[in-house]
């Protein structure tokens, strides 16, 4: 008997079908994910990754409560029109503190993985107030009642402590700074050394333009304008890694 003909045997019994189909199927499982035990970490540890602030966490959180992952990803591929598109393609690690992640592939506006400084904060204050007036052709709905709404900064530490819980490292000091670094980031009068200290690189200043509240439209812009500005890819070699 030729080895088609003892396919075709397995063909037609059910039963041997599946015990052959979860054969193989264990086989590729374990192939794929026994040696992750191995590693003390699947991820590449990247300079300059760090926790959110607490006012770029507050300001990711209305992202997605404002379902702006619908439209937009956070992730650029590998890809040669990408990349000169939108930059450098996505590090893993840009996606660490993210719970969840932000990636996808649903593009009905631009990727976001890169945005942070391509524009300045008068341009996003005006894009989410009236998109239409700095891209004619977009189709994003307004979110003026963004800079109309005082942020609620009360459970602010409380975030930071959930995020900790599941493996985010803020320290003790962070979380107990957390209420005045929320504020002292979009206060251009506050001293901000300590937010700085904590969160390098984090953007300072009053973000809406309105420096009386702090509202949700600061919160979404600072979130925006740290977008993929962690990394340093001047000094990053795509096969080895940092150089």
């Amino acid at each position: 008997m030729s080895i088609l003909d003892k396919h075709a045997t397995l063909e037609r019994n059910a039963t041997l079908l599946l015990v052959g189909s979860l054969l193989v199927v264990s086989i590729g499982g374990i192939v794929e994910i026994a040696p992750l035990f191995y590693l003390e970490n699947t991820i590449e540890k990247v300079e300059g990754m760090r926790p959110y602030s607490p006012l770029e966490l507050a300001g990711r959180d209305i992202y997605v409560r404002e379902g702006c992952y619908v439209c937009h990803s956070q992730m650029i591929r590998p890809f040669r029109d990408e990349v000169e598109r939108y930059g450098h393609y996505s590090l893993a690690a840009e996606s660490m503190y993210d719970h969840p992640f932000q990636w996808g592939s649903k593009r009905t506006g631009p990727d976001l993985a890169r945005v942070g400084d391509r524009y300045s904060n008068e341009w996003h204050v005006q894009h989410m107030t009236e998109p239409r007036s700095v891209v004619p052709e977009s189709v994003m709905p307004s979110y003026a009642f963004l800079k109309e709404t005082t942020l609620d900064v009360n459970n602010i530490a409380a975030n930071l402590k959930a995020n900790k819980a599941v493996g985010v490292p803020y320290t003790d000091e962070m979380i107990d700074n957390a209420l005045a670094d929320i504020k002292a980031q979009s206060d251009p009068n506050a001293d901000t050394s300590g937010v700085e200290a904590r969160y390098p690189k984090a953007k300072l200043g009053d973000f809406d333009g309105n420096q009386q509240r702090l509202t949700e439209m600061d919160a979404l812009v600072a979130y925006l304008q740290m977008l993929g500005t962690l990394v340093d890819f001047s000094t990053y070699d795509d096969t080895t890694g940092y150089r």
